[in-house]
């Protein structure tokens, strides 16, 4: 069977619009309709498909092509959760799929319900083509993975490891990119580890008094105070064993200089915080609580910090640092509900990583491929954990502009990177799976 691509890139397109109109902000989640609406077009092509409550309305779909059992299974998997959105600030619905200028815009376009699209397609176009398979292929669509993946990736792995069992697995936490350290270049990572989430709450307890009077003991201002201390704090630049390969393999194909020093590196990547959160434990505001009413001095203040660790790092070494940085004993520091264990990283010399990096260098003229580290979470730690290569990478060209909706506002993914999207996941699979 010969694919017609025009066709499948407008089958592709319609069925992203669709996906894209369903709301599954997390918090709450109510992952079902999506699990549902995923698993009712696998079926009608005649696809095995299972669903898995794990909570009412939040449901995991799973489907499989099966092969010759001459090779062990390999998963796509992608989540159906997004992030909310402060729709005041967005310019666009976010759940309606518009289309304007050869972009298409939507909460999860490109995180991750346009990925979702490409191994739904990739299911359905090697069904249709009735291609022989040496593995089975497994789909599979996860729900929570934006709120930690307790109720889904994990859960899965601890409630149902049948259905993960596989050799090799695909997701979200690399892609490509349209440039490099600020300059043009096509430079595709695959990610083969993550770093480390380690959530931090601030807490201040003062004294309450009255608004109108002098006070000395304000637990809002002692929290700003702690506050501004960490985002005053100077923290160093590190090399991993992940991130040498990625400098040593840019600097091999000539896209930067080879670095020999860690102050070398520092100047490279400070100006681009993409590059630099390879290499820095980073540290964010993201929430702040205090106060009950404009005229009364709050008792007590909270603040939330997402810090990201870089792989090998110790978490209550960490947490004491932040303690030592703050010099303030009103206020405690404390995990803020992450119990989950450390990545681990896999190894990247794999059939996998071969068979990506030779259709990206094919496809895409003047692509580099390189092995990476995903500097946010994604559901491959839990996998990983298990000793499967489970490999972050979405065959996209991303601009600046469409990565930097990744928990954004106006959140868009061009119709020229689905299409991409779509044939190159297609190819990578079929080559896997044949």
């Amino acid at each position: 069977m010969t694919i017609q691509w025009p066709a499948v890139y407008d089958e592709a397109l319609t069925l992203f619009v669709e996906y894209l109109r369903i709301d599954t902000s997390n918090p709450p989640g109510n992952e079902a309709p999506a699990a549902r609406w995923l698993g009712a077009i696998l079926e009608a092509e005649g696809i095995e498909t299972e669903y898995v409550e794990i909570l009412p309305n939040r449901e995991a779909v799973f489907a499989w092509l099966r092969g010759d059992g001459s090779k062990r299974p390999m998963m796509l998997c992608n989540h159906t959760d997004v992030v909310p959105v402060e729709a005041a600030y967005w310019t666009k619905p976010a759940f309606e799929g518009v289309i304007e200028d050869g972009k298409v815009y939507g909460r999860g376009a490109v995180d991750m319900k346009g990925c979702g699209i490409m191994h739904l397609l990739t299911m359905l176009l090697l069904k249709r083509e009735g291609v022989p398979l040496k593995r089975d292929l497994v789909f599979c669509g996860v729900p929570d993975e934006e709120a930690g993946s307790v109720w889904g990736m994990d859960w899965l792995c601890k409630n149902r490891p049948d259905l993960v069992d596989v050799e090799f697995e695909l997701s979200e936490g690399g892609s490509g990119s349209t440039q490099l350290l600020g300059e043009e270049a096509n430079i595709f990572s695959v990610a083969t580890n993550e770093k480390d989430i380690c959530w931090l709450r601030l807490t201040s307890v003062g004294t309450p008094g009255h608004g109108s009077r002098p006070h000395y003991d304000n637990s809002a201002v002692h929290l700003v105070n702690a506050l501004a201390r960490l985002a005053a704090w100077e923290r160093g630049v590190a090399i991993t064993p992940e991130t040498r390969i990625w400098l040593d393999r840019l600097a091999a194909e000539g896209h930067i200089p080879q670095i020999e020093s860690e102050s070398q590196l520092e100047a490279l990547v400070a100006e681009h915080p993409g590059a630099h959160a390879m290499f820095l434990n980073t540290l964010n505001v993201t929430m702040i609580n205090a106060g009950i009413k404009a005229n009364v001095i709050p008792a007590k203040s909270e603040a939330t910090i997402d810090c990201r660790l870089l792989p090998g790092q110790d978490r209550e070494d960490w947490r004491q640092q932040v303690i030592q940085v703050i010099d303030d004993d009103r206020i405690s520091v404390e995990f803020s509900d992450w119990g989950q264990d450390q990545p681990v990283s896999v190894d990247w010399d794999t059939e996998l990583y071969r068979t990506i990096e030779t259709v990206v260098t094919e496809a895409v003229e003047d692509a580099t491929v390189v092995p990476g580290v995903c500097v946010g979470g994604t559901d491959n730690r839990f996998l990983r954990q298990r000793g499967i290569p489970a490999y972050g990478f979405i065959p996209v060209l991303l601009s600046p502009e469409e990565a930097a909706g990744f928990h954004g506002n106006d959140e868009h993914l061009t119709i020229e990177n689905l299409n991409m999207g779509v044939e190159l996941t297609h190819e990578i699979v079929r080559r896997m799976a044949t």
